[in-house]
């Protein structure tokens, strides 16, 4: 299992269209999301496990596709750091 943060802007105006659409999809995938919209910043933030980067795509409602992006994560233990230098 991989980890991955998917962000998925959006404007004032689509916002509701994409908070309607995330929940249309279930609670379970509501609830892994965060949103910025309060503060101004529409944009919806999720960490997200799986097993491919085409897994978490599917969570992405199909009109904001070509703006979402989707990160995969690492951690690194102190080894790991210095094996960097």
């Amino acid at each position: 299992m991989k980890r991955y943060i998917l962000e998925t802007p959006h404007t004032k105006e689509e916002c509701l269209r994409e908070l309607d659409e995330i929940m249309a999809e279930g609670k379970n995938i509501l609830d892994k999301f965060y949103w910025g919209c309060g503060a101004g910043d529409h944009t919806g933030y999720s960490f997200v496990d799986a097993d491919s980067e085409s897994e978490v795509w599917k969570m992405v409602p199909g009109f904001i596709r070509n703006k979402a992006k989707i990160v995969e994560l690492s951690q690194y233990t102190p080894e790991q750091i210095r094996s960097f230098h």
